[in-house]
């Protein structure tokens, strides 16, 4: 498993550590104000998935590997819908470091 502080790209790091603190605030400001996402590939309304996915049900990343320079992660992801599940995440981080879309879905 790699510690968050471990991750290469700062906004990749910082939502991870949001995620796991179940901190909406500072999700919220990694993103841009018309940031997507997509889950399975199906786009998604990402404040609706937000709130069922992660904050409302717990949602936990631990990250087992990073590649494509920070950008992509392979996560054992769970939440107390779904419980645990290897997940696969991508990550368009604008120049001025904030997450534009996000892209996850099975591993």
């Amino acid at each position: 498993m790699l510690a968050p502080e471990k991750l290469t790209v700062p906004a990749v790091r910082a939502f991870v550590v949001a995620v796991n603190a179940g901190d909406r605030d500072a999700f919220s400001a990694l993103l841009t104000p018309n940031a997507t996402m997509s889950d399975d590939g199906s786009d998604r309304d990402l404040g609706q998935w937000a709130d069922k996915e992660i904050f409302s049900s717990g949602g936990h990343m631990d990250v087992q590997t990073e590649s494509d320079g920070g950008h992509a992660l392979v996560v054992d992801y769970r939440n107390e819908t779904w419980g645990e599940m290897r997940t696969a995440w991508r990550f368009d981080v604008t120049a001025d470091g904030r997450i534009s879309r996000f892209e996850t879905g099975q591993a």
